[in-house]
Formats: C-alpha cells, structure tokens, sequence
C-alpha cells in the first residue's frame, strides 16, 4: 500500500464443452451492474491471484481516481496465481479505502463473476453434481487447483471425496468452505458478484470473457464467461452499445483494440502484465495501465 492509501483504511450459439452445465449460471440475483453514473470507468483485467501486480495496479490507479470514477473488476479474480487469500485482501482493502474517500460510496466498486469463481463457486456445491469426479478433475485442470492449495486445501482428497460418495464429500466441501471463511471477507466479496456491467444504450458493455453475438444481452447467461469463440466473431456493435470490454481471453492472445470492442487480458496469471484501462461511458480510452 501506499501511504496515502493507507491512511484511509479505517472501517467506514454454440456452448462450450463443460461438466459444469448451464446451472452454474443461477448463483445470486445479481444480473447486469449499472454504471450509468459513471464519470469514467476504471477497467481492470482478469488478476488470477496475482497479488503483487494488483497492488501495483491500484497503487498506479489511486492517485489518478475522481470524482465520479468508477471501478470495475471483469473476473477470475481468483484461480492460477499462488495467492489467492491475499489478492482478496488486496481487493478488501482497495473496496474499504475507495468507500472512505470523500464522497466515496459502495457503488464505487463492482465485481464481475468470471469461469474461475463459476468453478469455485460449484466446487463449494460438488456433492450436487452428477458426476463430481469429472467435475472436480475438470476444474483442477483449469485454475481451481491454485485456488484450493492457497486455501490449504487438498486436491487430492477431494478427489478421494468425490470417489467416495456424497458423505465424504459432503464433508470435504464444508472444510473447503471453512477454509475460505477463516479468512474475513472473501465469502461476501465472491457472494457480489455481477454477471455483467454497462453504461447504458449506445455506450459500453463490461463482461468476463465472451458472448453470443446473436443472443441478447439479457439471455447471455453462461456465455458471459464460457464463450469465447463469440466475442472473436464479434465483427459489429453489439446490442446497441457502442463497445463491449472483456477482461480474459481464454486463448490468451493478448490486449486487442477495436472500434466495437476490447480486450485488456495482457496475461496476468501466465506470466504476463495486469492492464487497467479507464474508459469513458461512451467508449472511448483515455489512459491505459500495466504494471
């Protein structure tokens, strides 16, 4: 932390493949997030538990934010990067000193659900899937297995958890869960998650990871984080909003910039730089980060 951050810290369409199915998308009553007040909005990449480079980001953010800036966090918050508890603390404790600012309000910040806290989130649910060995297997393949291990959690008795029937991992599951409760905070913060985020008609739309560009925004569900493919066959505006910024690229191509859309994955989580970019309501960037 910086020292002027510190001080202020006092309390104040074709579907992928996947085991996981279509179910994973009822998780809260949360939907689309409203940044139609929005001076400017700071965009902030898929982290992955990159701790360090998060600290730099919103150390690098702190002292550009004004009034009326917004900050908006496109998933996988979690999962890949060794630190996971940390980085959750990191996000606390940007939430508790944004909201501390004068004028500083709990809007300030949202929080977009991405495939890792999708996978988290049903990994906290195994003993309900019908087939919670492929499940679990599936998912460890993918990012969760970081996000276990930094919880102190063990993978490979989950999978004997999940072998063993719903007893065992009814068990095994809850201990995962203490686990995450141990830590204060994180079970509300992934429990605020959002699907999406947009500035209104003609302006943008902030999403996880992809889209169906033949769906309409309000149907996107799952795809928001699982489809890929259809946010690269996106060719034209989408849905009357002037852009559409993702946060992670499954295929880790790199940022891309484009009159209709973005990407500002730089690879956070495989080696790469964490991106930030602040944007207009209406598209258009007017400062980009990467630390």
């Amino acid at each position: 932390m910086i020292p002027a951050r510190a001080i202020d810290l006092a309390p104040q369409s074709v579907r992928p493949s996947n085991p996981l199915g279509t179910a994973t998308v009822v998780m809260s009553n949360r939907r689309i997030a409203s940044l139609s007040r929005a001076e400017r909005i700071w965009a902030v990449a898929a982290v992955h538990g990159e701790v360090e480079q998060l600290v730099c980001l919103h150390d690098a953010i702190w002292p550009r934010l004004e009034h009326g800036d917004r900050i908006v966090y496109l998933g996988n918050l979690i999962g890949w990067g060794k630190a996971i508890p940390a980085t959750l603390d990191e996000l606390l404790d940007f939430r508790r000193a944004v909201m501390a600012r004068d004028g500083g309000f709990a809007c300030d910040l949202t929080y977009l659900r991405g495939s890792q806290e999708v996978m988290w989130h049903k990994l906290l649910q195994l003993q309900f899937t019908p087939d919670p060995s492929g499940a679990l297997s599936w998912m460890l393949q993918r990012g969760v297995a970081a996000t276990l291990e930094s919880y102190g959690c063990d993978k490979d008795e989950g999978l004997r958890a999940a072998r063993g029937g719903t007893v065992a991992l009814t068990r095994w599951t809850g201990q995962v869960r203490q686990a995450m409760k141990r830590h204060a905070g994180h079970e509300e913060l992934l429990g605020r998650l959002h699907s999406a985020a947009d500035t209104g008609s003609g302006g943008v739309l902030f999403l996880n990871a992809g889209l169906d560009p033949k769906i309409p925004v309000d149907r996107q569900g799952d795809l928001f984080w699982w489809h890929g493919v259809g946010f690269s066959q996106l060719d034209r505006p989408y849905a009357g909003y002037r852009r559409v910024v993702r946060g992670f690229d499954p295929r880790r191509r790199g940022g891309e910039e484009l009159p209709h859309k973005i990407t500002l994955d730089s690879g956070a989580g495989f080696g790469g730089p964490l991106t930030a970019a602040c944007i207009t309501p209406d598209g258009d960037v007017v400062e980009r980060l990467e630390v």
